[in-house]
């Protein structure tokens, strides 16, 4: 075809390209943007995917003793399963303002003591939850005595509370990192009244501050957009990842949410590239989602056949994989308490998938 034909056959294409109405421009453009934007989420994805692929994978849980109790469990029967039969290393533990100071002023840490204790004699590593906002319901754990007071009251208390944790276990050998505030932002869910970006930054400087020798993680929430661009940068960002719903508002059913593992990796690929800082997964789902105000407790064995439609030893293998398909190498799985007590009520299915899994990927 010669020269002056094809620039004919392109002056005409224009042309009808411009005849569209605006509404098919605009269809076409978003379209554009989109193809666009997939491209280089999925380029991004692969990059860090790729950088990290050789990196020890480093499985791990988050254990809330309270949590155990809610299923009628010892709490130190229940890490010590973790520790001797799934063979966990990293635990992310809380460190509830709530619970440790119930009395202002007088301090009780023999809990969080002996989990420390066993992390120190089994040669885990510890990442101590840190504020006033930590796993677990209702999210931000305020004592008693400090709820309806105004936050030049409370914030200097939180501070001085704060203070004395770092204090008691900055010194330990297990510990290796602070998760500062667990997702501050996520104002949709939550007991929590206070979102200032100020109060983060200056608990982030001070504890920083008080323990310069170890890293401070802060979080984002699960599948909101965006990329954290504002201060307080971390040493590390950590992101939570929960695939499986309830959805109340809308079906009144659950929901899969569709996102690939490189959706993931994407976020954590434009976050390194921009902020050089790695990215770990602190909240695996592995754990059921029941329906709100339907009667459902995670605590009745008689739910146990609901709470297997949101979670369930043949999801749990493809929510592992999927974790390790993000590419980030720091994954802690969230429910394992849940776990050991559905073993304990006769259904080893979940404790026995999660214990092959972590060992399969840990050997490969």
């Amino acid at each position: 075809m010669k020269k002056r034909q094809i620039r004919q056959l392109l002056r005409r294409a224009r042309r009808r390209w411009w005849k569209f109405n605006h509404a098919h421009k605009l269809l076409d453009i978003v379209l554009l943007a989109l193809l666009i934007f997939t491209i280089f989420s999925y380029t991004t994805g692969q990059y860090y995917i790729h950088k990290h692929r050789n990196e020890p994978l480093n499985f791990g849980v988050t254990f809330v003793p309270r949590y155990a109790r809610y299923y009628g469990l010892d709490p130190k029967e229940v890490m010590d399963g973790a520790i001797k039969d799934l063979v966990i290393r990293n635990f992310r533990l809380v460190s509830y303002w709530s619970d440790i100071e119930k009395k202002q002023g007088e301090y009780d840490f023999s809990e969080l003591d002996w989990q420390f204790q066993k992390a120190e004699e089994s040669n885990s590593k510890v990442s101590l939850a840190i504020g006033l906002r930590q796993p677990r319901w209702p999210e931000c754990h305020m004592p008693t005595w400090a709820q309806n007071t105004p936050k030049e009251d409370w914030q200097p208390a939180l501070n001085n509370f704060m203070e004395t944790v770092i204090k008691r276990y900055k010194s330990s050998p297990a510990l290796d990192s602070y998760q500062l505030e667990n997702e501050y932002f996520l104002n949709v869910f939550g007991e929590c009244t206070d979102f200032s970006r100020d109060r983060l930054v200056t608990e982030y400087n001070s504890v920083k501050k008080l323990d310069p020798d170890h890293k401070l993680i802060v979080s984002r929430s699960n599948n909101w957009g965006g990329y954290p661009m504002n201060k307080p940068i971390p040493d590390e960002f950590a992101m939570s990842v929960y695939k499986r719903v309830w959805d109340k508002s809308m079906t009144k059913r659950y929901i899969e949410y569709p996102y690939p593992p490189w959706f993931y990796s994407s976020l954590a690929g434009v976050q390194e590239l921009i902020h050089g800082k790695t990215m770990r997964i602190h909240e695996l789902q592995a754990e059921a989602w029941l329906p709100e105000n339907k009667g459902f407790t995670m605590n009745n064995v008689n739910d146990i056949p609901e709470q297997n439609k949101s979670m369930n030893a043949e999801i749990l293998q493809k929510r592992i994989k999927y974790g390790v398909d993000t590419g980030m190498r720091d994954i802690d799985l969230w429910g394992f308490e849940w776990w050991y007590w559905q073993k304990q009520n006769g259904h080893p299915e979940l404790w026995d998938t999660a214990k092959d899994q972590i060992q399969y990927y840990s050997n490969n």
